[in-house]
Protein backbone atom coordinates (compact mmCIF):
# COMPACT_ATOMS: atom_id res chain seq x y z
CA UNK A 1 0.00 0.00 0.00
CA UNK A 2 1.39 3.64 -1.11
CA UNK A 3 2.16 5.94 1.79
CA UNK A 4 -0.79 8.25 0.66
CA UNK A 5 -3.53 5.14 0.33
CA UNK A 6 -1.73 3.85 4.09
CA UNK A 7 -2.90 7.20 5.61
CA UNK A 8 -6.15 7.04 4.21
CA UNK A 9 -7.02 4.03 5.11
CA UNK A 10 -5.51 4.63 9.09
CA UNK A 11 -7.86 7.54 8.84
CA UNK A 12 -11.03 5.55 8.05
CA UNK A 13 -11.93 4.21 11.76
CA UNK A 14 -11.83 7.42 13.33
CA UNK A 15 -14.63 8.81 14.76
CA UNK A 16 -16.88 10.41 12.04
CA UNK A 17 -17.01 14.20 12.55
CA UNK A 18 -20.88 15.69 13.29
CA UNK A 19 -22.06 18.72 12.61
CA UNK A 20 -24.94 20.27 14.48
CA UNK A 21 -27.80 21.99 11.98
CA UNK A 22 -26.61 25.45 12.04
CA UNK A 23 -23.13 24.31 10.34
CA UNK A 24 -25.33 22.31 8.29
CA UNK A 25 -27.34 25.10 7.13
CA UNK A 26 -24.23 27.44 6.84
CA UNK A 27 -22.23 24.50 4.61
CA UNK A 28 -25.64 24.24 2.56
CA UNK A 29 -27.59 27.06 2.25
CA UNK A 30 -30.59 25.21 3.41
CA UNK A 31 -32.39 26.79 6.56
CA UNK A 32 -32.50 24.66 9.87
CA UNK A 33 -36.50 24.87 9.28
CA UNK A 34 -36.47 23.60 5.47
CA UNK A 35 -33.86 20.61 7.06
CA UNK A 36 -36.46 19.33 9.80
CA UNK A 37 -39.34 19.60 7.08
CA UNK A 38 -37.00 16.99 4.94
CA UNK A 39 -36.33 14.88 7.76
CA UNK A 40 -39.65 14.87 9.89
CA UNK A 41 -41.91 15.36 6.32
CA UNK A 42 -39.97 13.22 3.68
CA UNK A 43 -37.72 10.73 5.44
CA UNK A 44 -35.30 12.72 3.41
CA UNK A 45 -32.40 12.75 5.69
CA UNK A 46 -32.14 10.65 9.35
CA UNK A 47 -29.40 12.99 11.76
CA UNK A 48 -28.48 10.99 14.86
CA UNK A 49 -29.42 12.23 18.41
CA UNK A 50 -27.92 13.49 21.26
CA UNK A 51 -29.18 12.73 24.74
CA UNK A 52 -30.53 16.08 24.91
CA UNK A 53 -32.46 15.74 21.48
CA UNK A 54 -30.08 18.15 19.37
CA UNK A 55 -29.64 16.99 15.46
CA UNK A 56 -26.39 15.75 14.67
CA UNK A 57 -25.39 15.26 10.64
CA UNK A 58 -22.66 13.30 9.12
CA UNK A 59 -20.88 14.35 6.26
CA UNK A 60 -22.66 11.64 3.75
CA UNK A 61 -25.87 13.62 5.59
CA UNK A 62 -24.42 16.90 4.42
CA UNK A 63 -24.12 15.50 0.98
CA UNK A 64 -27.49 14.23 0.82
CA UNK A 65 -28.50 17.81 1.64
CA UNK A 66 -26.25 19.11 -1.12
CA UNK A 67 -28.65 16.35 -3.67
CA UNK A 68 -31.50 17.19 -2.81
CA UNK A 69 -30.93 20.60 -2.94
CA UNK A 70 -29.88 19.83 -6.53
CA UNK A 71 -33.21 18.23 -7.78
CA UNK A 72 -34.92 20.92 -6.66
CA UNK A 73 -32.85 23.06 -8.71
CA UNK A 74 -33.37 21.13 -11.72
CA UNK A 75 -37.38 21.69 -11.20
CA UNK A 76 -38.03 17.71 -9.02
CA UNK A 77 -40.48 18.55 -6.30
CA UNK A 78 -39.39 17.43 -3.02
CA UNK A 79 -42.05 14.55 -2.23
CA UNK A 80 -40.01 12.67 -5.82
CA UNK A 81 -36.16 13.10 -4.36
CA UNK A 82 -36.93 10.55 -1.90
CA UNK A 83 -37.94 7.85 -4.51
CA UNK A 84 -34.45 8.79 -6.59
CA UNK A 85 -32.16 8.75 -3.97
CA UNK A 86 -33.45 5.52 -2.89
CA UNK A 87 -33.19 4.26 -6.33
CA UNK A 88 -29.58 5.48 -6.71
CA UNK A 89 -28.42 3.87 -3.51
CA UNK A 90 -30.28 0.70 -4.58
CA UNK A 91 -28.06 0.32 -7.94
CA UNK A 92 -24.85 0.56 -5.74
CA UNK A 93 -24.05 -3.07 -5.21
CA UNK A 94 -24.29 -4.25 -1.54
CA UNK A 95 -21.51 -3.69 0.80
CA UNK A 96 -20.64 -4.54 4.23
CA UNK A 97 -21.40 -1.60 6.71
CA UNK A 98 -17.74 -1.56 8.15
CA UNK A 99 -16.71 -1.84 4.65
CA UNK A 100 -18.98 0.85 3.34
CA UNK A 101 -18.12 2.99 5.97
CA UNK A 102 -13.99 2.27 5.26
CA UNK A 103 -14.72 3.12 1.13
CA UNK A 104 -17.15 6.52 2.61
CA UNK A 105 -14.08 7.67 4.52
CA UNK A 106 -11.71 7.35 1.75
CA UNK A 107 -14.01 9.20 -0.86
CA UNK A 108 -14.45 11.83 1.64
CA UNK A 109 -10.38 12.18 2.38
CA UNK A 110 -10.17 11.86 -1.64
CA UNK A 111 -12.93 14.04 -2.48
CA UNK A 112 -11.22 16.93 0.30
CA UNK A 113 -7.67 16.24 -1.88
CA UNK A 114 -9.30 17.34 -4.90
CA UNK A 115 -11.65 20.58 -3.39
CA UNK A 116 -7.87 21.87 -1.91
CA UNK A 117 -6.42 21.40 -5.85
CA UNK A 118 -9.01 23.41 -7.12
CA UNK A 119 -9.86 25.93 -4.46
CA UNK A 120 -5.68 27.11 -5.67
CA UNK A 121 -6.26 26.86 -9.26
CA UNK A 122 -3.24 23.67 -9.07
CA UNK A 123 -3.70 21.45 -12.19
CA UNK A 124 -0.27 20.22 -11.18
CA UNK A 125 -1.38 19.07 -7.97
CA UNK A 126 -4.90 18.45 -9.55
CA UNK A 127 -3.32 16.23 -12.15
CA UNK A 128 -1.60 14.33 -9.72
CA UNK A 129 -4.84 13.35 -7.49
CA UNK A 130 -6.88 12.80 -10.45
CA UNK A 131 -3.90 9.90 -11.42
CA UNK A 132 -4.48 8.42 -7.81
CA UNK A 133 -7.97 8.40 -8.20
CA UNK A 134 -8.44 6.59 -11.05
CA UNK A 135 -5.06 4.04 -9.58
CA UNK A 136 -7.32 3.34 -7.12
CA UNK A 137 -11.25 3.26 -7.95
CA UNK A 138 -12.56 1.65 -10.80
CA UNK A 139 -14.15 4.33 -13.37
CA UNK A 140 -17.75 4.40 -12.09
CA UNK A 141 -16.50 5.18 -8.54
CA UNK A 142 -14.14 7.98 -9.74
CA UNK A 143 -16.68 9.90 -10.74
CA UNK A 144 -20.26 9.46 -8.75
CA UNK A 145 -18.30 9.14 -5.58
CA UNK A 146 -15.34 11.47 -5.77
CA UNK A 147 -15.21 13.48 -8.82
CA UNK A 148 -18.59 14.35 -9.85
CA UNK A 149 -19.72 15.56 -5.83
CA UNK A 150 -17.08 18.24 -6.10
CA UNK A 151 -17.87 19.13 -9.17
CA UNK A 152 -21.67 19.29 -8.49
CA UNK A 153 -20.97 21.44 -5.20
CA UNK A 154 -18.81 23.94 -6.94
CA UNK A 155 -21.88 23.96 -9.48
CA UNK A 156 -24.33 24.93 -6.96
CA UNK A 157 -21.87 27.89 -5.42
CA UNK A 158 -21.08 29.08 -8.50
CA UNK A 159 -22.03 32.39 -8.07
CA UNK A 160 -20.33 33.03 -4.82
CA UNK A 161 -17.49 35.61 -4.99
CA UNK A 162 -14.43 33.34 -5.70
CA UNK A 163 -16.35 29.76 -6.53
CA UNK A 164 -17.57 30.84 -10.54
CA UNK A 165 -13.48 30.24 -10.97
CA UNK A 166 -12.88 27.25 -9.18
CA UNK A 167 -15.44 25.91 -11.47
CA UNK A 168 -14.81 26.41 -14.10
CA UNK A 169 -11.52 25.64 -14.04
CA UNK A 170 -12.18 22.14 -12.73
CA UNK A 171 -15.26 21.86 -15.18
CA UNK A 172 -12.39 22.29 -17.83
CA UNK A 173 -9.93 20.05 -16.46
CA UNK A 174 -12.74 17.65 -16.55
CA UNK A 175 -13.82 17.98 -19.96
CA UNK A 176 -10.46 17.74 -21.06
CA UNK A 177 -9.93 14.20 -19.63
CA UNK A 178 -13.16 12.80 -20.26
CA UNK A 179 -12.71 13.45 -23.71
CA UNK A 180 -9.24 12.11 -24.32
CA UNK A 181 -10.40 9.19 -22.50
CA UNK A 182 -13.37 8.59 -24.81
CA UNK A 183 -10.71 9.04 -27.72
CA UNK A 184 -8.22 6.42 -26.31
CA UNK A 185 -11.08 3.42 -25.71
CA UNK A 186 -12.21 3.74 -29.30
CA UNK A 187 -11.76 0.17 -31.29
CA UNK A 188 -13.19 -0.46 -34.71
CA UNK A 189 -14.41 -4.07 -33.54
CA UNK A 190 -16.44 -2.69 -31.18
CA UNK A 191 -20.44 -2.33 -31.86
CA UNK A 192 -21.15 1.59 -32.32
CA UNK A 193 -23.86 3.17 -30.29
CA UNK A 194 -24.74 7.08 -30.41
CA UNK A 195 -24.87 8.83 -27.43
CA UNK A 196 -27.20 12.40 -27.96
CA UNK A 197 -28.61 15.18 -24.96
CA UNK A 198 -31.78 16.04 -25.10
CA UNK A 199 -31.71 19.49 -26.32
CA UNK A 200 -31.50 22.52 -24.09
CA UNK A 201 -30.75 19.73 -21.24
CA UNK A 202 -27.66 18.98 -18.81
CA UNK A 203 -24.03 19.87 -19.12
CA UNK A 204 -21.36 19.28 -21.34
CA UNK A 205 -19.51 17.47 -18.63
CA UNK A 206 -22.11 14.88 -17.42
CA UNK A 207 -23.02 14.07 -21.29
CA UNK A 208 -19.84 13.19 -21.93
CA UNK A 209 -19.19 11.07 -18.49
CA UNK A 210 -22.06 9.22 -19.43
CA UNK A 211 -20.59 8.14 -22.59
CA UNK A 212 -17.57 6.93 -20.94
CA UNK A 213 -19.89 5.31 -18.41
CA UNK A 214 -21.79 3.62 -20.69
CA UNK A 215 -18.54 2.22 -22.82
CA UNK A 216 -17.10 -1.42 -22.72
CA UNK A 217 -14.84 -3.46 -24.33
CA UNK A 218 -17.55 -4.33 -26.49
CA UNK A 219 -19.62 -1.24 -27.10
CA UNK A 220 -17.92 2.63 -28.48
CA UNK A 221 -19.92 5.19 -27.45
CA UNK A 222 -19.33 8.66 -29.69
CA UNK A 223 -21.05 11.38 -28.22
CA UNK A 224 -22.53 14.37 -30.32
CA UNK A 225 -22.73 17.73 -29.43
CA UNK A 226 -25.38 19.59 -27.09
CA UNK A 227 -26.68 21.51 -30.16
CA UNK A 228 -27.71 18.16 -31.53
CA UNK A 229 -31.25 18.77 -32.79
CA UNK A 230 -33.59 15.76 -31.66
CA UNK A 231 -35.62 16.20 -35.06
CA UNK A 232 -32.64 15.47 -36.73
CA UNK A 233 -31.54 12.10 -34.99
CA UNK A 234 -33.23 10.17 -37.56
CA UNK A 235 -30.74 11.56 -40.36
CA UNK A 236 -27.84 11.16 -38.17
CA UNK A 237 -28.70 7.62 -37.52
CA UNK A 238 -29.20 6.99 -40.99
CA UNK A 239 -25.69 8.18 -41.78
CA UNK A 240 -23.92 6.40 -39.47
CA UNK A 241 -25.52 3.03 -39.32
CA UNK A 242 -24.87 3.06 -35.01
CA UNK A 243 -26.46 -0.29 -33.65
CA UNK A 244 -28.45 2.01 -31.10
CA UNK A 245 -29.50 5.34 -30.06
CA UNK A 246 -29.38 6.68 -26.33
CA UNK A 247 -30.71 9.92 -25.24
CA UNK A 248 -29.16 11.35 -22.36
CA UNK A 249 -30.73 14.11 -19.62
CA UNK A 250 -30.05 14.92 -15.96
CA UNK A 251 -32.98 17.33 -15.99
CA UNK A 252 -36.73 16.82 -15.36
CA UNK A 253 -38.72 16.03 -18.33
CA UNK A 254 -40.88 18.08 -20.16
CA UNK A 255 -44.77 16.81 -19.65
CA UNK A 256 -44.92 15.46 -23.28
CA UNK A 257 -41.65 14.12 -23.47
CA UNK A 258 -42.70 10.57 -23.69
CA UNK A 259 -44.90 11.28 -26.97
CA UNK A 260 -41.88 12.62 -28.48
CA UNK A 261 -39.29 9.80 -27.70
CA UNK A 262 -42.44 7.55 -29.01
CA UNK A 263 -42.52 9.48 -32.25
CA UNK A 264 -38.99 9.53 -32.51
CA UNK A 265 -38.98 5.75 -31.59
CA UNK A 266 -41.38 4.80 -34.44
CA UNK A 267 -38.72 6.70 -37.04
CA UNK A 268 -35.52 5.13 -36.04
CA UNK A 269 -33.82 2.48 -38.12
CA UNK A 270 -31.74 1.27 -34.81
CA UNK A 271 -33.14 0.90 -31.02
CA UNK A 272 -33.71 4.02 -28.67
CA UNK A 273 -32.84 3.81 -25.26
CA UNK A 274 -33.03 6.37 -23.04
CA UNK A 275 -30.56 6.84 -20.25
CA UNK A 276 -29.84 9.28 -17.29
CA UNK A 277 -31.85 10.92 -14.19
CA UNK A 278 -34.66 12.01 -16.46
CA UNK A 279 -34.81 7.63 -17.20
CA UNK A 280 -35.15 6.99 -13.41
CA UNK A 281 -38.13 9.64 -13.34
CA UNK A 282 -39.79 8.35 -16.84
CA UNK A 283 -38.96 4.84 -16.39
CA UNK A 284 -42.81 3.94 -15.31
CA UNK A 285 -43.64 5.73 -17.98
CA UNK A 286 -42.15 4.69 -20.78
CA UNK A 287 -42.36 0.60 -19.53
CA UNK A 288 -44.33 -1.35 -22.13
CA UNK A 289 -42.87 1.46 -25.17
CA UNK A 290 -40.23 1.49 -27.74
CA UNK A 291 -37.79 3.36 -25.93
CA UNK A 292 -35.88 1.27 -23.00
CA UNK A 293 -34.33 2.82 -19.48
CA UNK A 294 -30.99 2.63 -18.55
CA UNK A 295 -30.87 3.93 -15.55
CA UNK A 296 -28.42 6.95 -14.11
CA UNK A 297 -25.69 4.79 -12.48
CA UNK A 298 -22.27 3.78 -13.92
CA UNK A 299 -22.45 0.24 -13.73
CA UNK A 300 -26.33 -0.25 -13.82
CA UNK A 301 -26.04 1.92 -17.17
CA UNK A 302 -23.56 -0.34 -18.58
CA UNK A 303 -24.55 -3.29 -17.89
CA UNK A 304 -28.49 -2.67 -19.03
CA UNK A 305 -26.92 -1.24 -22.33
CA UNK A 306 -25.62 -4.54 -22.97
CA UNK A 307 -28.44 -6.39 -22.40
CA UNK A 308 -30.17 -3.86 -24.80
CA UNK A 309 -28.33 -4.43 -27.65
CA UNK A 310 -28.06 -8.05 -27.23
CA UNK A 311 -32.12 -7.58 -27.11
CA UNK A 312 -32.35 -9.37 -23.23
CA UNK A 313 -33.93 -6.09 -21.86
CA UNK A 314 -37.50 -5.76 -21.78
CA UNK A 315 -38.82 -2.24 -22.79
Amino acid sequence: MTDSGASIASAAPKQEELFPIREVSRLTGVNPVTLRAWERRYGLIQPTRTESGHRLYSLADVEAVRSILAWIERGVSVSKVGKLLARSNAARLPVTPIHQDAASGEWNERRTQVRNAVSTLDEAELERVYGQVFSTYPLHVAFADVLMPVWQSLLLRQDEFGRGSEWVFFDSFLRARVLQRLQLSRNNQQQRVLLAPLPGQGRELELLVAGLLLGSGEVVVNVLGLGQPLAELALVCGKLQPQALVLFSNQPPADDLGQQLNRLALGLDCPMALAGETADLMSEELDGTPVACLGSEGRLMQRRLRQFLAGHLDT
